[in-house]
């Protein structure tokens, strides 16, 4: 049974920083890749980051290059996410996700449908 647990939410204020974890059980695929989503109330889950089964690749969507920074350990089977220069339009839950599959066209990562397991999300709160 594949498990996703994210932790590392909470409040902060513009301009801080907060790093999420994501510690998945049940899974060691080394293919495919390791995601952060966010959704913000009254919106759609939107992509934010992810990071090939290696770790040798990693994709941002362009409200967030520069600023955060995903990364994974496989001895330790954790996905983080480090967020800096926080915004108030950063504000979300949160949300870890993983699939074993592989992608021809990299676009198809950006997308929730791609993954085929979720954590149950982490909020992130970010004050002006």
């Amino acid at each position: 049974q594949v498990q996703l647990v994210e932790s590392g939410g909470g409040l902060v204020q513009a301009g801080g920083s907060l790093r999420l974890s994501c510690a998945a059980s049940g899974l060691t695929f080394r293919t495919g890749a390791m995601g952060w989503f966010r959704q913000a109330p009254g919106k759609e889950r939107e992509f934010v980051a992810r990071i090939s089964g290696s770790g040798g690749t990693t994709d941002y969507a362009d409200s967030v290059k520069g600023r955060f920074t995903i990364s994974r350990d496989n001895a330790k089977n954790t996905v983080d996410l480090q967020m800096n220069s926080l915004k108030p339009e950063d504000t979300a839950v949160y949300y870890c996700a993983a699939t074993p599959a592989l992608f021809a066209a990299l676009s198809t990562y950006y997308r929730a449908a791609a993954y085929m397991y979720w954590g149950q999300g982490t909020q992130v709160t970010v004050s002006s």
